[in-house]
């Protein structure tokens, strides 16, 4: 059995102060709740340390949103694995769709990053995922091949065991629009099928895949019924106890 994985993308929100709040409140309402998830938050850089701070103990995982393709060097603004793990850190999202979109990352781009954390010894989630154009267009099939054969290049079958798979179609992401939970596990069976083509059953099945868009507390226990998906990666409502506690304990 696949444990549920739910992590909570914060982007470009909280402040370090606000958000050593939040992860209190959130690990004290986990906890009470009695929440039996794989648990994950990715803070922004700067805000780091402080929710490293306040979850020291508990079973949250904080991650970061990105890190750098180097492990140091001249590249102004940019952040090593090494110094994400000094702070506590050991799991990093890569391929984003808005890092994709906004600032013009490749998959072989995303492919060296993805090499260099896992021989830093983190944990990665790699983000796929179509366009509305690209789903429309009947490209979706052909977007996710791309987007994994090109993200897991060279990645060793020992090594999948620290990668798990957020499927986030793009035309869901903030706006409200959810894939139906059937075109959700579509596409997740897709996924698994490719790795399954591109490793074996055993990795295939063992992998975790995250549903990731417009995820909250009315659509997540449909979503999370379905055979092929097993967690969320989850952006507006994990800012907010109420909205995010909801789907951490859909299971209860």
């Amino acid at each position: 059995m696949r444990k549920p994985y739910i992590a909570g993308n914060w982007k470009m929100n909280m402040t370090p102060s606000a958000g050593k709040a939040f992860a209190l409140e959130l690990r004290a309402a986990a906890e009470k709740a009695g929440a039996d998830v794989k648990m994950m938050v990715a803070p922004p850089f700067v805000t780091i340390p402080a929710v490293v701070e306040a979850l020291k103990g508990s079973n949250i995982i904080v991650a970061s949103q990105n890190m750098a393709d180097h492990t140091s060097g001249a590249y102004t603004g940019e952040v090593a694995p090494a110094m994400l793990k000094d702070l506590g850190v050991n799991t990093v999202i890569l391929g984003h769709s808005e890092r994709r979109s906004y600032y013009g990352e490749t998959d072989s781009f995303i492919n060296g990053k993805v090499l260099l954390a896992i021989k830093e010894g983190m944990d990665v989630v790699l983000c796929v995922g179509e366009t509305l154009a690209e789903r429309e267009g009947g490209k979706l099939e052909e977007v996710l091949s791309t987007q994994l054969s090109g993200g897991l290049k060279d990645v060793k079958p020992e090594e999948m065991s620290h990668i798990t798979i957020a499927y986030e179609p793009v035309w869901a992401i903030g706006t409200g629009k959810t894939a139906t939970p059937e075109d959700a596990d579509a596409a997740h069976q897709f996924i698994r099928s490719f790795v399954e083509k591109m490793y074996d059953s055993a990795i295939a099945e063992n992998l975790i895949i995250q549903y990731g868009g417009s995820v909250n507390a009315s659509n997540v226990k449909a979503l999370m019924a379905k055979e092929n998906i097993d967690g969320a990666l989850v952006g507006g409502a994990s800012l907010s106890v109420e909205k995010f506690l909801p789907i951490i304990t859909f299971n209860k």
